[in-house]
């Protein structure tokens, strides 16, 4: 029990700005932090559904509704996978090598191309939370534990590019095969309760959500040799982006 508290403490340390205790950063303590990343997403989709709740309440208009919908997952993470998904959008578009677009991933500097993607996020996110109804916004808080089950996943199984950086030391810490099975039954849970409240969103948030996965492997592997923790970020970013996508789709056509 111990190490599984570690664990959850690391996780909350490592993928939150949430206070936590102090817990000690060694191999056996990382072993099941990928496990517990999942509970980071319930967080959000927890303050995420709360805000729309109270923002009813007191009749908050869209402009601000939305503005702090977009922002709860920045404030509750700090920014550290978006900091991974600027990283890959300057790699990737420098159409480098695979060894410079690996020194780009490390390089503390944003460039162009890492400002314009994170402001095209960032505008159409606001965009497409903007037009939730509050089913639609049930059905993304479930979105952000999906995305993290992937994510966690993905990292168990993956090749990695390097033998260093994060993703190396998570996989090098964990039980690799366990963390995917205890990942898998994480999503598999989150899906049947998702499925019992909003059945088409969680089909629809599956079916991006995996598309996003898919395309996260074949582009790590090809243009970066593999996932390395910026990679993780810019899946996760790429994936919930991809959920809001398709709510809004079916928020707008059926409800």
């Amino acid at each position: 029990m111990k190490k599984i508290y570690n664990s959850l403490v690391l996780a909350f340390a490592m993928y939150s700005k949430i206070p936590t205790p102090k817990a000690d950063w060694e191999k056996e303590n990382m072993r099941y932090v990928l496990c517990c990343f999942p509970l980071v997403g319930v967080v959000i989709g927890a303050l995420v559904c709360g805000w729309g709740w109270l923002s009813a309440r007191l009749s908050i208009g869209v402009l601000l509704r939305t503005a702090v919908y977009v922002l709860i997952p920045v404030l509750v993470t700090g920014g550290i996978h978006l900091d991974g998904f600027l990283d890959t959008c300057d790699a990737l578009h420098s159409y480098a090598e695979k060894e410079r677009k690996l020194e780009i991933l490390k390089d503390p500097h944003a460039g162009a191309f890492a400002i314009i993607c994170g402001i095209s996020l960032f505008v159409l996110n606001f965009g497409l939370w903007s037009e939730l109804s509050m089913h639609g916004v049930r059905s993304l808080a479930f979105g952000f534990v999906i995305s993290r089950c992937l994510s966690g996943w993905s990292v168990a199984t993956f090749p990695c590019a390097k033998d260093t950086g994060l993703a190396a030391t998570f996989q090098n810490a964990a039980h690799r095969h366990a963390v995917a099975v205890i990942c898998s039954v994480e999503l598999l849970l989150t899906l049947v309760a998702a499925f019992f409240k909003e059945p088409f969103g969680a089909a629809c948030m599956l079916a991006a959500a995996f598309l996003a996965m898919v395309w996260c492997y074949f582009m790590s592997r090809r243009q970066f040799g593999g996932i390395t923790g910026d990679l993780a970020g810019w899946f996760l970013q790429v994936s919930e982006c991809l959920m809001a996508v398709v709510v809004v789709i079916g928020d707008l056509l059926w409800f």
